[in-house]
């Protein structure tokens, strides 16, 4: 007869993430599980290499000058938020008053100010619900959320009752999205609009 502790598994953690062969380790700890990351397609890569793309020359600098500045950001890094929690967000980005030298190790420690998913069929649900509950736990100040099936942006932020949802937008829009409002955002650029020149 078997007891309900061998009926419970042990629950992932980090060093389950890290035992892993690095060729292999295309996973995040999700909740104490061992989840796998599916292989993004290309509209999944397409709307994560364009926001990339639109945020990184105006604000991943230092504060000054002609542009915003201000942020790291980095993509599809391993974020230990809690030993049962280790993600691989799309895009991360930290700010550099809180941050002065861009993170470095693996997984990072170090709570990032925003995050960005972009969703896949497969992963929406641990991106809205599951992850977002430990982003707000954990007190990430800025959440985005990009579906490139419906061409949507939404953006929450940060208090203490729950994410508040700051912005929702869509294709055709133009934008200014917390934290980066210094710079008016098309939300088709996201989604394979060309850039104006």
């Amino acid at each position: 007869m078997s007891t309900s502790a061998s009926r419970t598994r042990a629950r992932a953690t980090v060093a389950d993430l890290l035992a892993l062969p690095d060729d292999q380790r295309y996973h995040e700890v999700i909740g104490g599980e061992l989840v796998r990351k599916t292989t993004p397609s290309g509209e999944h890569g397409g709307t994560q290499a364009a926001l990339t793309g639109v945020l990184f020359d105006p604000f991943n600098r230092r504060s000054g000058g002609r542009h915003p500045g201000g942020w790291w950001f980095l993509t599809e890094v391993e974020i230990e938020l809690e030993p049962e929690e280790v993600y691989r967000p799309d895009v991360v980005g930290f700010r550099r008053e809180r941050v002065p030298e861009r993170p470095r190790g693996n997984p990072l420690r170090v709570r990032p100010d925003w995050v960005c998913e972009v969703l896949s069929s497969t992963n929406a649900r641990n991106d809205t619900v599951k992850k977002m509950r430990v982003y707000h736990r954990c007190e990430i100040p800025h959440y985005w959320i990009l579906d490139p099936r419906e061409e949507t942006l939404t953006v929450y932020r940060w208090t203490r009752e729950g994410y508040l949802t700051a912005l929702l937008a869509e294709r055709g829009e133009r934008v200014r999205a917390e934290p980066f409002d210094a710079l008016e955002l098309s939300v088709g650029v996201l989604f394979g609009d060309d850039a104006e020149a």
